[in-house]
């Protein structure tokens, strides 16, 4: 890893802030996770490899960072007010979040400190064929897992909506 990862790396530990935080679903919060991953995975990502048992990786990363979002946006505090709906970030979405960039850091960090003939090893066994289907299913699980988060979010916050505007009465 090399100061730009960890820069990028940052800025997306500093959403988890911006999440426990809280604040009002608008657009800004739904457009500024999005652009940032996607800014992050047109950084890294040059092809996503699917040879031998490149893609079964990239689904099972894909499919985990996925799973992450969901439990994430499921354990997302969310609250009407008068001015929208709210959403704060609990200790359980946080942890979950900070689980993801943990994960994908810890085996950037290993394979650059002593860990990369284990992995090379591995990769060769299991028939994963290059380097770059790691860095394709890391960066599609991160794509994965801020995606679902904001879909579960904003799923549970027009259920919320709904349910609200649902029991209110009828103006006469």
């Amino acid at each position: 890893m090399n100061i730009t990862d960890y820069f990028v790396n940052g800025i997306l530990i500093l959403l988890v802030v911006r999440q426990v935080r809280g604040s009002r679903l608008d657009l800004i919060n739904l457009v500024l996770p999005v652009v940032l991953i996607s800014a992050t995975a047109l950084y890294y990502l040059r092809s996503v490899p699917t040879a031998g048992n490149d893609l079964v990786l990239e689904l099972v990363l894909t499919g985990s960072g996925a799973a992450l979002g969901v439990l994430c946006g499921l354990t997302t505090h969310l609250r009407r007010k008068a001015d929208g709906v709210h959403a704060k970030a609990g200790f359980a979405a946080a942890a979950l979040w900070v689980f993801g960039m943990a994960f994908r850091m810890g085996f950037a960090f290993a394979d650059d400190h002593g860990a990369g003939d284990a992995i090379a090893d591995f990769s060769r066994t299991h028939g994963i064929t290059s380097s770059q289907a790691w860095v394709a299913a890391f960066v599609l699980m991160a794509l994965a897992e801020v995606v679902a988060r904001l879909v579960a979010i904003r799923y549970r916050a027009h259920r919320l909506t709904s349910s609200t505007a649902a029991t209110l009465p009828a103006a006469a």
